[in-house]
């Protein structure tokens, strides 16, 4: 099935231009609207008031997030009903135990699902598909473990990894590979002039290679 320029396509597009992997700089902006939406419009919906006294809240990352948002009183709100379920554990001396999951790392994973699913479908020839290929091989790609979840995905089914995404991302792979190769060997004592000569980014590719073998959860 071709792929449509809908939102996911735009969205792609947007990310590609920045740098590190483009999925991960979309679920991170979603996830961070996510947060936002739900302080300005959910706050008073008790069903999801209710899921999210179960889940104990966001978790320990997300939580953190918290104090970068403005609107204090959702934010208390939402505190005050945790702290109570808190409150009566202790005193009943019980260790408390939540029923549930962050709702945010549960949004992530529907949105990096989305995306994997929408870059699946990308191994035809339309004129969609050759602009996506255009723009998401000029970006610095998915990062390993996107890509190795873009793998599971498919893994079983009746589809493969559309190709020019595989040599795209492993040919990607490899020559970071290569590169961390030359800094280590260069960084050897007594080669400070050839390490010196290699581009600035070989002289901090130890930083991609950080970046690419872990997602951004922000």
């Amino acid at each position: 099935m071709a792929i449509e320029k809908h939102i996911n396509f735009f969205e792609l597009e947007k990310a590609s231009q920045k740098s590190g992997c483009p999925l991960c700089t979309i679920i991170s902006d979603r996830a961070h609207r996510y947060i936002d939406n739900t302080l300005f419009e959910h706050i008073t919906n008790r069903g999801f008031r209710a899921l999210f006294r179960a889940a104990g809240g966001f978790c320990s990352f997300h939580s953190q997030g918290l104090v970068s948002f403005r609107d204090g009183l959702a934010v208390a709100i939402l505190s005050r009903d945790i702290l109570e379920d808190r409150i009566s554990c202790f005193d009943k001396n019980q260790q408390w135990k939540p029923k549930g999951r962050c709702p945010v790392c549960v949004e992530r994973e529907k949105i990096e699902q989305e995306y994997l699913d929408f870059l699946a479908q990308s191994g035809g020839n339309s004129p969609e598909e050759q602009e996506l290929r255009s723009f998401f091989t000029a970006s610095d790609g998915l990062c390993a473990p996107h890509y190795a979840s873009l793998l599971f995905t498919l893994k079983g089914s009746k589809r493969n990894v559309p190709e020019w995404i595989k040599n795209f991302q492993e040919q990607k792979f490899k020559e970071l590979k290569n590169r961390l190769d030359t800094f280590i060997e260069l960084s050897a004592y007594g080669r400070q002039k050839e390490f010196a000569q290699l581009d600035k980014k070989d002289q901090v590719v130890w930083k991609e290679a950080a970046a690419c073998l872990t997602e951004n959860i922000e």
